[in-house]
């Protein structure tokens, strides 16, 4: 009874967590409600430490997203605030991944794989649009923001972010390993990332695939090839 009660104290939050990113402007109202409503499933299934691993992408993703803002805008690069679309893509196959998560630990690894390797992609996104990026099947130099492009600056940053969630999935118990949760973020993440930018640059670019098509097939390769370094 007493833990019922505590996870319910953590959906109270999470509920006013989803009106503070709203209010913000971070994500929009339909946005914001899937986030609420992924979170409480996650909450009652899997457990609180799941969820704060969620959130620690939203944060991530939101500081990276306001980096550089003024410059990003003068880019037209400025993505800004984020709908349900973005919710889904991004977060989908993490959250089926936690809906069963405690009862079977290579879902575990499925789960840091899909976050480290949506986290990953965003943070490269974001930050590596700083720099003159090449496109990923040619090398060839191409402008800020082409989708396929990939930077030095942007690739040593979403590893870092990948990183940041394994480290994370160790303190909170997910993974129990420290070795084992880094690896699984670290290479998962990594390989999802550039999954992400090879679609990007192959069928994106021919509008053969949107955006949200490419986060949702790269978070999907992320998540399994988490739940092959558990296995």
């Amino acid at each position: 009874m007493e833990k019922i009660m505590i996870n319910w104290g953590y959906a109270l939050i999470l509920f006013i967590l989803g009106i503070v990113t709203y209010r913000h402007r971070a994500l929009d109202l339909l946005g914001s409600f899937f986030m609420v409503a992924m979170g409480f499933v996650i909450i009652f299934s899997a457990g609180v430490s799941w969820l704060l691993i969620i959130l620690l992408f939203l944060i991530l993703c939101l500081f990276a997203t306001k980096f550089a803002k003024q410059y990003k805008k003068n880019l037209g690069e400025y993505e800004g605030r984020r709908n349900a679309v973005n919710v889904i893509s991004n977060g989908i196959v993490a959250f089926m991944f936690a809906a069963f998560g405690s009862y079977y630990l290579p879902f575990a690894g499925g789960f840091i794989g899909a976050v480290a390797t949506a986290t990953s992609d965003t943070l490269a996104s974001e930050i590596g649009v700083l720099k003159k990026p090449r496109l990923i099947t040619t090398f060839e130099e191409v402008a800020p923001g082409t989708d396929g492009a990939i930077s030095i600056l942007g690739t040593a940053i979403g590893i870092v972010g990948a990183g940041v969630i394994g480290i994370v999935a160790f303190i909170l118990g997910v993974i129990p390993d420290p070795f084992v949760s880094i690896k699984v973020a670290v290479v998962a993440g990594t390989i999802g990332c550039f999954t992400d930018s090879f679609l990007g640059a192959v069928f994106e670019r021919k509008n053969l695939l949107k955006n949200e098509h490419v986060n949702l097939i790269s978070t999907v390769f992320g998540g399994l090839v988490g739940v092959v370094l558990i296995l």
